[in-house]
């Protein structure tokens, strides 16, 4: 990953098929919400169907219907027979821009709606070290480059081979602890139990198009480009997208109590574009083998560019799942599971030392080949378009528009 400055960059976003589908859309099943203009307006559960968006909401009212059903992608292309085309897919990505979004234009939103909004941390070992950094240098950045190399002198950099809750690994631990470098990312990085937080709240996530938001009060922050895992009830990974776990360093380095007010603001939770239904086409081992890049603009013409690999994972997607939902933790409209990130960029973008961290106005695209590009530009929490479509305001608008006694199984 490299960060340098280029000339100036034009930051609108403009979304068309070719910069947002998978590489294989064709043979990919689907599914994404978009907004719906009428009488009333709403959001609607869609099928892409090449160059068409296909409604599907009066057979399935949520993205947790569709989802919780024994079979969902056969399910959604059942529905979609006998759906509505709801318009073409250039015309709705046209719409789903910051500036050209509003209420009387079909636009994107994310593939999320009853869902709990999940996510995993320290999955992999980069981003495992860079939490230890922020710990220690307890939120200040400009003093993250000299704990970083006090770390990798002591500790090393490759603890990707290590398998969490291994024999090998508690060793780690005690070898860990006697030097007293232990850290509570640490714990979870290579202990048995992954860590699992609430991400963001049902409704609350921004899909491709939108603006993002960071908290004004923070100086030291970061895109964090993930996988998504669709599980439904039973706990079956019945699907996958790109998601961006927008993430503080400075509070959360301050302290990991402060990790809701680092993790949960308004705009802090993008996933999309769309979802990928599993199916004889692409399933759980595709997944495991994409590889995931960002992309950063900025307006003063810096760029940052990544890639990384879904096989440099710690923990398997099903080991995650099945430690989100089971015997102790049930979710009857099931959710969306953030797998965790190797980001964590370190290349100063102004003052030597200090590292990377946003400005309003970044661009930021986090693409996969068979999943498509999430894009975004960042705002600041308090100033983009406070969220205000909730479960309540979902209820009542699928009630006003018939559309409550969808399938449900």
């Amino acid at each position: 990953m490299g960060g340098h400055v280029l000339g100036k960059t034009a930051l609108d976003i403009l979304l068309t098929p070719d910069n947002s589908l998978p590489e294989d859309a064709g043979q990919a099943c689907l599914v994404a919400r978009f907004w719906r203009p009428g009488a009333p307006a709403g959001p609607a559960v869609c099928l892409l169907e090449g160059e068409r968006v296909v409604d599907m909401t009066r057979r399935f009212p949520t993205l947790a219907h569709l989802l919780n059903h024994p079979e969902p992608a056969a399910a959604a292309r059942r529905a979609a027979a006998e759906g509505e085309t709801l318009c073409g897919l250039a015309e709705a990505l046209a719409g789903s821009g910051p500036e050209a979004r509003a209420a009387d234009r079909v636009h994107l939103l994310a593939p999320a709606d009853l869902q709990a909004l999940k996510a995993c941390g320290v999955t992999f070992a980069r981003s495992m070290l860079e939490r230890v950094i922020e710990e220690q240098a307890k939120g200040d950045p400009a003093a993250a480059e000299g704990i970083r190399a006090t770390l990798v002198a002591e500790i090393g950099s490759d603890l990707g081979a290590v398998v969490p809750g291994s024999e090998p690994a508690m060793r780690l631990k005690a070898a860990l602890i006697e030097r007293g470098l232990w850290s509570q990312y640490l714990e979870v990085g290579i202990g048995p139990d992954a860590e699992i937080f609430t991400k963001s709240q049902p409704m609350s996530a921004l899909g491709s198009g939108a603006e993002i938001g960071l908290h004004p009060d923070s100086v030291w922050n970061n895109p964090e480009p993930e996988t998504v895992l669709a599980i439904n009830t039973r706990g079956e990974i019945v699907g996958a997208t790109l998601g961006n776990d927008v993430n503080l360093r400075d509070f959360e380095g301050r302290s990991a109590l402060l990790l809701g007010k680092s993790k949960d603001n308004n705009g802090s939770c993008a996933i999309g574009p769309f979802l990928r239904l599993f199916d004889e086409a692409y399933g759980l081992d595709g997944l495991r083998a994409a590889e995931v890049s960002l992309l950063v603009e900025g307006d003063e013409g810096f760029r940052l560019q990544g890639l990384s690999s879904m096989a440099e994972i710690s923990r398997d997607p099903l080991d995650l799942a099945g430690q989100a939902i089971g015997a102790t933790h049930q979710y009857p409209d099931g959710l969306l599971l953030f797998t965790g990130t190797m980001f964590a960029p370190t290349e100063d973008r102004e003052r030597p030392g200090e590292g990377f961290t946003h400005k309003p106005g970044d661009r930021v695209t986090i693409a996969s080949p068979r999943l498509g590009a999430l894009i975004n530009r960042v705002g600041l929490s308090d100033r983009i378009p406070p969220w205000s479509f909730g479960l309540g305001a979902l209820m009542e608008n699928l009630a006003a528009r018939g559309l409550l006694a969808g399938e449900r199984t």
